[in-house]
């Protein structure tokens, strides 16, 4: 590029020095300066083509993908700076690792989802068989009840692991369906899973809305909430407040102890997660008392009228 700009430079002292000493006509001068100009800004185009090139390889970049044609450096012309080439093969490689690692990411989630699945149905079976034995003492109904509850946790865990490890929204059945009766459905096994516990939780519903989407993934990400809630809570009650275009999960009652550990763990991590993945935005919010309160946002929703 400085070749290119200091010939032109070059050229255009000698046109002008000529212009000056009347040794061209002007209108020589003047188109001389213009054909040098364009045929510099040809130049110049050309070797700058691939760092075009490769700047919108980087924008339409898609880490989901693993098309990384227009990153090979061997595609580049054979004349490209050594600069160029260098950043070209850093790139791909780094391209690369990133589209490996999502790869096998996918690959042990769904791997490990799937296997869960059969010793979970075996074990909620064995609970359930369990249950019905008439024979059975109050301690022992008591662990079968514990067992059962983990087993539904573990469940929707797995479920939630399923739904992120999928490459596309392909296989996710969309429907419009109503929030306030996807939650109402969810609230039995919440219930249970807080039975034992000094937690109450209530559902207000302000507003009714529709959202057009997977209900099985809305129902996932408010029970990742609600566990979380109920984790962050040492009594009172976990509300589940539905307002127009948002649902808000939040803790009333005795706030935390401030020196308790801070127990955000892993269904918060997951409700990010879909959160993420299906633009559903999600706020969290601590208040006094160390009280916690995560916000859904959906924009595309439709209220219900009466």
């Amino acid at each position: 590029m400085a070749i290119i700009f200091g010939l032109q430079l070059l050229a255009i002292v000698i046109v002008c020095l000529m212009g000056f000493y009347d040794v061209a006509p002007l209108s020589a001068v003047l188109a001389v300066i213009v054909i040098v100009s364009v045929l510099s800004w040809l130049a110049a185009r050309r070797q700058w083509a691939p760092v075009s090139r490769l700047a919108q390889a980087v924008s339409d970049w898609n880490e989901q993908s693993s098309d990384f044609d227009g990153w090979r450096p061997d595609q580049l012309p054979r004349r490209t700076d050594a600069d160029v080439a260098t950043l070209a093969g850093s790139l791909y490689g780094f391209a690369n690792r990133i589209a490996g690692y999502n790869q096998r990411e996918r690959n042990f989630t769904r791997d490990a989802s799937h296997e869960l699945r059969s010793p979970l149905t075996v074990i909620k079976m064995s609970a359930d068989m369990l249950a019905d034995d008439a024979s059975l003492g109050d301690f022992g109904q008591r662990s079968v009840q514990r067992i059962k509850r983990s087993t539904r946790e573990m469940e929707a865990l797995v479920e939630a692991l399923l739904i992120l490890a999928r490459e596309s929204d392909n296989g996710l059945t969309e429907e419009d369906f109503v929030v306030n009766d996807v939650i109402r459905h969810e609230l039995p096994d919440v219930m249970e899973m807080l039975e034992g516990r000094p937690i109450k939780l209530e559902l207000e519903e302000p507003a009714r809305f529709v959202l057009h989407g997977s209900p099985r993934v809305f129902a996932v990400l408010c029970w990742q909430l609600i566990r979380n809630a109920c984790q962050q809570a040492e009594g009172g009650t976990v509300v589940i407040t539905v307002m127009p275009g948002v649902v808000t999960v939040s803790h009333r009652g005795e706030p935390v102890p401030s020196n308790g550990a801070n127990r955000h763990g892993f269904e918060l991590a997951i409700a990010q997660r879909i959160s993420e993945r299906f633009h559903w935005p999600l706020e969290l919010q601590t208040r006094e008392g160390r009280r916690h309160i995560a916000r859904i946002r959906f924009p595309e929703s439709t209220p219900v009228t009466a």
